[in-house]
């Protein structure tokens, strides 16, 4: 077996499931109990330094 066949087939299996894990993880991440109020803090950043009434 080639040096490019064997890592055709690592990319097509084991690099597959490690992407496929990785993209859940990272579209998990921001849901996780512990990241409530930096969400809600990041959300309104933009508004911060507003003087209210404006």
């Amino acid at each position: 077996m080639s040096v490019y066949e064997t890592l055709r087939h690592f990319a097509d299996s084991y690099a597959l499931v490690v992407m496929l894990v990785l993209f859940i993880g990272l579209c998990a991440w921001p849901f996780r109990p512990g990241a409530k109020k930096r969400n809600r803090d990041a959300a309104n950043l933009i508004f911060e330094g507003q003087a209210d009434g404006e």
